[in-house]
């Protein structure tokens, strides 16, 4: 009997407490479609004896029903392929997640799409990580599709990589191809953002270098996959040194207690240290650090604690204490960010969205999109807009001084998400790169209006005897649904050009020279006319 099983067997609490201390290790496994990475993780599960029977019998089951799989065989991908689609097509695509442990670590991993259409739930998966297996298929080397994941492991500053090269099976073990590999990954990587990368060549099919080492490969001395994730350093990945604590909830039960909750995103904070909250600049100590199990003496990432202070300073939900004499946050209504877009309507400059950072969540819009980066190439194209999983460097402006970090700093601080106001779902999301400057302030254009209320500026005249009465009507159905519009009574073409120029719908009951559209009010109806303004592009959602 081992000793973890008999220790299960003779303190269940003990055991219990003994896995609570185990260190935790985010993966992701990305890659090509059909380079193996569902394969990959049933392997790992199954080799490390991770798997219940009734799992296994379940897939063996499945293995003879969907015929992916000799005599005898199981099809090991299917216990992460839970999609039906998934099964059915013999790929990945959404993001599936596993848990398993050892006896030094507990594991989530994460296997993404492959395919390009879901590079966004590729971006998913992988900000919670800290590792990232890159699977390569021996027979095709470094494709595509692999530089796309590596960049964006790169840009979600994943610190820890491991590029398994699968299938050597299929290309006789051979170490001449291995290398060839691991070199053009090199050269492609030079310019990104990867400093931890090692290499292991696999057969995740036949379990070569997953659990246990190859005897086939035995010009490889490096360690098989599950070795190196129990024993790749992790612990000094987060950010002891800037001392962040985003207010999550403000909790007063009666009036002598008032505690601030929250998980500490990044630094160390201790009992009887001087904090300061942002953005109001108020400073106190810290009188206690309060958990169910009782005071602690420090706090540090990722524990959820409550801090009470010694002075009744207002602190409010999406505040940030921070530590004294610390790397000073960054406190501004503006800043610079890298984006990655993940909703089928494009995201367009002064488009009005909400942001969430870390706890604190305002409005805003993405003031400028500075270039749209090709993930394929890393090359940097001009945009005026991002369409679903593109990637772009852009500008953004929120209607409130926010608390951030620059990304690779702290990721709890320094990342947001981006919320479509009307939905209410997350359409993006973005990793703080720096500050603006105020030199990048450009007057509003036509576009930026026409982007703002989602119209294209046009004067409209409403005639017949209901001109009048339409026009107002019209007015209130337009701004209902979020459109800019205003009635102009009397004929001003001064002023109809001016009302076009603010970017707004003028209305006017009134035919002149300036008038772009004409509707008979005795004829259509108020949805008549709202229709055919959406027909005509003139008013878009």
């Amino acid at each position: 009997m081992s000793h973890q099983s008999e220790l299960i067997s003779t303190d269940i609490d003990a055991y219990l407490a003994q896995h609570e201390r185990k260190e935790m290790l985010r993966f992701l496994t990305c890659g090509n479609v059909d380079d193996g990475k569902s394969t990959l993780i049933g392997r790992l599960l199954h080799d490390s004896k991770m798997i219940y029977e009734d799992q296994l019998a379940a897939v063996q089951a499945d293995s003879v029903k969907s015929g992916t799989t000799g005599a005898g065989k199981i099809d090991l991908a299917l216990l992460v392929d839970g999609l039906q689609a998934e099964r059915e097509q013999g790929i990945t695509i959404d993001v599936a997640y596993r848990y398993f442990s050892t006896s030094t670590r507990k594991f989530i991993i994460a296997d993404t799409p492959g395919h390009e259409q879901y590079t966004r739930n590729m971006a998913t998966g992988a900000s919670t990580c800290d590792l990232a297996i890159i699977l390569i298929d021996a027979r095709y080397g470094v494709q595509t599709q692999t530089k796309r994941h590596s960049f964006i492991a790169s840009l979600l500053g994943i610190r820890h990589i491991i590029v398994a090269v699968n299938k050597m099976d299929l290309v006789d073990y051979s170490e001449g191809v291995f290398n060839k590999i691991k070199q053009d990954y090199l050269d492609f990587t030079s310019t990104l953002d990867l400093h931890d990368i090692s290499f292991i060549p696999l057969s995740a099919l036949d379990g070569d270098n997953v659990v246990n080492r190859s005897d086939n490969m035995p010009w490889f001395t490096g360690l098989p996959l599950m070795e190196a994730l129990n024993t790749v350093k992790i612990a000094n990945d987060h950010n002891f040194n800037d001392a962040r604590f985003p207010v999550q909830y403000v909790n007063r039960p009666n009036l002598d207690f008032r505690g601030f909750c929250g998980t500490v995103a990044s630094g160390v904070f201790r009992k009887g240290d001087v904090i300061t909250a942002l953005p109001s600049g108020k400073s106190s100590k810290i009188k206690s650090i309060v958990t169910f199990d009782g005071d602690l003496q420090e706090a540090f990432p990722p524990m959820a604690v409550t801090f009470t202070l010694e002075d009744e300073i207002d602190v409010s939900r999406g505040d940030m204490l921070v530590g004294k004499d610390q790397y000073a946050p960054v406190v501004s209504d503006k800043f610079r960010a890298s984006i990655v877009w993940m909703a089928e309507k494009p995201l367009t400059p002064s488009r009005q969205y909400a942001i969430k950072l870390a706890t604190r969540k305002v409005y805003g819009s993405i003031s400028l999109i500075h270039h749209r980066i090709d993930v394929n190439t890393l090359e940097h194209h001009d945009a005026d807009e991002l369409k679903l999983n593109e990637i772009g460097s852009c500008t953004v402006s929120v209607t409130a001084p926010v608390v951030f970090d620059p990304y690779k700093n702290s990721k709890s601080t320094g990342s947001f998400i981006i919320i479509d106001r009307l939905t209410n779902g997350t359409v993006g999301a973005g990793m703080i790169t720096g500050t603006t400057e105020d030199e990048e302030l450009s007057p509003v254009s036509v576009q930026d209006r026409a982007a703002r209320f989602s119209q294209t500026a046009t004067a409209i005249a409403l005639l017949g005897a209901n001109g009048k009465t339409f026009a107002y009507q019209l007015e209130r159905k337009l701004f209902d649904n979020g459109h800019a519009a205003t009635v102009l009574e009397t004929t001003n073409t001064e002023l109809v050009t001016a009302i076009k120029h603010a970017g707004l719908l003028c209305l006017c009951i009134e035919n002149n020279s300036s008038v772009d559209i004409v509707f008979d009010a005795d004829k259509q109806s108020i949805d008549d006319i709202y229709g055919e303004l959406k027909n005509k592009k003139i008013i878009y959602s």
